[in-house]
């Protein structure tokens, strides 16, 4: 099996941490490896996600998680 018959083409959730802040951004389009589950965005879907990042869109809503501190 080639590299190109295990990508599928699949809506992903994104997400980034800038500085102490968390930004998840849903329905992403990607190519997803199903042997690795690496995923690939296409040229136009990094600017977009760039652009969202960047430019601080209002978000569609705000969600609060808990943080816990790993402690051997």
């Amino acid at each position: 099996m080639n590299r190109e018959e295990t990508m599928i083409e699949q809506k992903v959730t994104y997400t980034l941490q800038t500085g102490d802040k968390f930004i998840i951004i849903k329905d992403v389009p990607a190519r997803v490896c199903v042997e690795s589950g690496e995923r690939f965005f296409s040229p136009e879907t990094v600017e977009k996600l760039q652009e969202i990042v960047w430019l601080e869109r209002k978000p569609a809503k705000i969600i609060e998680a808990p943080v816990y501190a790993f402690a051997a």
